[in-house]
Formats: structure tokens, sequence, C-alpha cells
């Protein structure tokens, strides 16, 4: 099974359709936000220096992620791929992980990006604010987020682009019609 990329604004569902494609295809998941959340929570010295850039809508630093990123690549089992949620956000950080695939021998295999209108996410994350208690989910700081996504990982699609692994699929109302779509991608890309 090829490893995946999950790419798309906050809110645009990248844990909830990994969870799909973990079930449907017993993938992996890596999600930098709950790897983050878990650092957060256990008061780790990685934790506090996430919650700092965490806090104020800002992206960890490009190295520091790769190291987490790395360990915990390193402590999962081979074969099944692995769906990154959450990362590359930068074109750095897509170096970074291609390179440090490459030194294990493995590859990106495809990415899958949701597209969605900011309404739409602003709504869906104001609301799981409710649901889940999650301190980053306010207003003021999803429009920080929408913000450094446009700037700094939006452009990020171009490489994927131009790496050939780019599959786009825009939100149209349904998510089992977008799940379909998708999982018809990765069997195609998996045959």
């Amino acid at each position: 099974m090829k490893n995946i990329v999950i790419f798309g604004a906050p809110g645009s569902g990248k844990g909830t359709y990994s969870d799909e494609i973990v079930s449907r295809y017993g993938m992996e998941h890596i999600s930098t936000g709950d790897v983050l959340r878990g650092e957060i929570k256990n008061g780790t010295e990685l934790g506090k220096v996430a919650k700092g850039y965490i806090d104020n809508g800002q992206l960890i630093p490009d190295e520091l992620m790769i190291d987490i990123l790395a360990k915990t690549y390193d402590a999962l089992p081979q074969g099944k791929g692995v769906i990154f949620d959450g990362f590359p956000r930068t074109i750095a950080q897509a170096e970074a992980l291609k390179n440090m695939l490459a030194e294990r021998k493995h590859d990106m295999g495809m990415m899958v990006e949701l597209v969605v209108d900011e309404e739409t996410l602003m709504a869906r994350l104001l609301n799981r604010a409710l649901e889940q208690g999650r301190a980053d989910d306010n207003e003021e700081t999803i429009k920080k987020r929408f913000e450094v996504y446009r700037n700094q990982t939006a452009p990020l699609a171009e490489w994927f682009e131009k790496e050939g692994l780019r599959h786009v699929f825009t939100w149209k109302g349904s998510k089992d019609l977008m799940l379909a779509e998708i999982f018809e991608a990765i069997d195609a890309e998996n045959k």
C-alpha cells in the first residue's frame, strides 16, 4: 500500500477522511496534531514549545516536526502504508519528508487534497470547539490559521502537482460522495 499525504485547510476533514481510509485499507495514521496535543498534554519540553506556536496559530518549526515525524514513523509496522495528516505544510517540510522517506527506501505515494470553502470550514471548526472543547478553535485563531494556510501551505499543492502526486477532491455537500471519489483514486494508485 502506498503512503498518502492528506492535505487541506483547517477543518477540511483531514482527520475524518483519514479515519475512513485507515478503516478501509488498514493503513497506519500519523496525525501531527494528535502527536503534538499528546506532547502538550504530557507536559514534555516539546509540548511546551509546541503549545506556544499553536496558541498563536503558527506552524511548528520544520526541524522539530521532522524529528517528531521520523520517530513516530519508525515506531510503526512497515508495509501497510501511512497516512500523513497535517504534514507537510510547507515546501521545505515536503522536501524533508521526501528525504526522510527516501532514507528508508519509501516514498510519499500520493497526495489527497480536500478543498472546502472557508465559510463551511469556519462553521465546522467553531462547532468542533463546542463539541471537543478545543481552545485552539476560536474565531480569531481560526482566521489566523486560514491566513497561514493560504500564505504558507496552499502553495505546496503546486509542489505535489509537479511531483505527480496531487489528487484534488472538492466538497460538494456529501461526505459519502467525497469518500467514494477518494477510495476510487486510492484503488487506482494501488493497482
